[in-house]
């Protein structure tokens, strides 16, 4: 991905519960920080969402916008954005990589480019704290789903 953001870190719990909680995108506002709302509009074959759409607290103002989806399960989800009046283009992934002895490295790439200007070092901080703040949530969650909580 041409610049934007990549982190990882690493989980106990199994690739396989990680992707579940990546995928049950309607859940997000209960673990996401900054997601007020999930709407799937499309869903694939599968049931697995397709096309969603989201309402977040994001760099300066409340943004709107459509995601596609496409899913590697259980080791790769990527999405994009369908341009809007919000946000001009974004992509982004989660790759999930099972580790030696258990557990599971999460990685997360974004790129967000707004649809109003917002100066490239505010851009490059929101995208750092969206992913960090996004891995964190989704670590918890995924580590909890595999205690059986």
């Amino acid at each position: 991905m041409a610049e934007g953001t990549i982190r990882s870190t690493e989980s106990s719990a199994e690739a396989a519960d990680v992707f579940a909680v990546a995928v049950d995108l309607e859940h997000y506002p209960e673990w996401a920080t900054g997601v007020n709302e999930v709407e799937i509009l499309e869903t694939d074959e599968r049931g697995r969402p397709a096309v969603a759409r989201f309402e977040v607290e994001g760099f300066v103002k409340r943004l709107r916008y459509d995601l596609r989806y496409e899913y590697d399960e259980p080791h790769r989800i990527d999405w994009w954005a369908i341009p809007g009046d919000d946000i001009r283009e974004m992509r982004g992934s989660y790759e999930f990589r099972p580790l030696e002895g258990g557990g599971t490295e999460i990685i997360y790439a974004l790129r967000v480019e707004t649809a109003f200007t917002v100066p490239g070092f505010l851009r490059r901080q929101a995208e750092k704290q969206i992913v960090a703040s996004a891995l964190r949530g989704l670590r918890r969650r995924a580590e909890e789903r595999s205690a059986g909580g």
